[in-house]
């Protein structure tokens, strides 16, 4: 069959016809591809840039140091519970961090002995009861017994000897009847001692406080003493009234002269450098350290917070009194001063951004400067930053 020469010529694919568009939409690609490339790259590099930042408050002037120093926060009162008795611990009851009241069951001990042993004292008590009352009812057969004789005696019915023997008798059973009475008081005390013992077996909350730490576990042997061998626990939790937290302090003998009773304290805990807590000295107490050469200054609290904790390290400060000395302004780091134009100025973190700030500066103390106007108390100014600050940087306070 003869193929048709028309149609083969239209199947013909036209190469050259069609590069030219192909061409045309492979660059319109490209200039697309950059285009947005370049928009991307402006785009990061007008975006704001957050910058982590250290801070510091603005401190009051008002007041000056007169003496820094370091201590411990520490409990005034503090109790390792034991028990009165030795025994087994059956159940406890409390656990770290718990907060437990006065008379509360911190933990059992096995009490069947106790129990016995209560048993036993009553049934002793009983029985010195009856006692008492079959000697009360023989004592009261002798005397009846000597009045009928001394009756007869009277009518020269019976002998001298007879009413001798019954008034014998009547003492006898009257002094029997003393010691009968006397085991019933005895037999008394040994069930309150029983009872004792029992209530020993349940070891109760000394005062209001925090549990501490946990000594003890069920299954072990608590003693009021200490026990050969280290098997035997000699308490069973340690409870810390936190209300009677307080701060000691070692101050150098030779600047005790700078501390008296009641004087006002600034306390920094370590834990939190920024919280400066309210205090005052509580008391000096009247002895020295020969070996480290200071003398040891309680300091209290003005209000509690359940931030503060046992054991926080923490630095003081001891004021002088109000209007001692007048200083105007705030202190803050030496760090937070800058130059601006050849003046000084401090960046104010203020609504997440470091704002620029001009101030006028006073004197310097140790790593403080006095900032004399520009800056208000509290006011946190940037210390250190981990990047390039300008005014209106946004920043992350660290």
């Amino acid at each position: 069959m003869a193929l048709d020469q028309d149609a083969l010529r239209a199947l013909k694919i036209e190469r050259g016809a069609e590069a030219p568009p192909r061409r045309h939409r492979v660059r319109i690609a490209l200039i697309v591809a950059v285009v947005a490339v370049v928009a991307l790259l402006a785009w990061w590099l007008a975006a704001p840039r957050t910058v982590s930042v250290e801070a510091a408050s603005a401190r009051s002037g008002t007041e000056g140091a007169v003496l820094n120093g370091s201590g411990y926060v520490v409990a005034r009162r503090v109790a390792t519970v034991s028990s009165r008795v030795t025994g087994q611990i059956t159940q406890v009851l409390v656990e770290e961090g718990q907060r437990v009241s006065d008379g509360q069951v911190l933990a059992t001990l096995d009490d069947r002995i106790a129990k016995a042993q209560l048993e036993v004292a009553r049934s002793e008590f009983e029985t010195a009861r009856r006692a008492v009352a079959e000697q009360s009812a023989q004592r009261d057969e002798a005397r009846l017994n000597l009045g009928r004789l001394e009756k007869l005696r009277k009518n020269e019915l019976s002998s001298e000897a007879d009413v001798d023997r019954a008034r014998a008798s009547a003492k006898t059973l009257e002094a029997r009847l003393a010691v009968a009475r006397s085991r019933v008081e005895t037999a008394q005390r040994n069930v309150q001692l029983a009872e004792r013992n029992l209530e020993d077996t349940v070891i109760r909350a000394p005062f209001d406080g925090v549990v501490t730490i946990k000594a003890a576990q069920q299954g072990e042997i608590v003693s009021p003493i200490s026990a050969g061998g280290g098997f035997t626990r000699t308490g069973i939790a340690t409870v810390v009234d936190m209300d009677s937290l307080e701060i000691e302090v070692d101050v150098n003998e030779a600047f005790i002269n700078r501390v008296h009773d009641g004087q006002s304290v600034e306390a920094v805990l370590d834990a939190y450098p920024d919280w400066r807590i309210p205090a005052h000295v509580e008391s000096i107490v009247p002895t020295a350290d020969r070996q480290k050469a200071t003398v040891k200054v309680r300091i209290a609290f003005e209000q509690t917070d359940e931030r503060v904790l046992p054991e926080m390290g923490v630095q003081v400060r001891f004021l002088e009194e109000p209007n001692a000395r007048a200083e105007a302004g705030v202190w803050v780091p030496a760090a937070a001063l800058h130059e601006d134009s050849g003046h000084p100025a401090v960046f104010v973190v203020t609504d997440g951004r470091a704002r620029l700030r001009a101030v006028t500066t006073g004197g310097a103390r140790g790593d403080e400067i006095e900032i004399k106007s520009g800056l208000a108390a509290g006011d946190r100014v940037v210390v250190s930053a981990d990047g390039e600050l300008h005014d209106g940087a946004r920043v992350t306070v660290r």
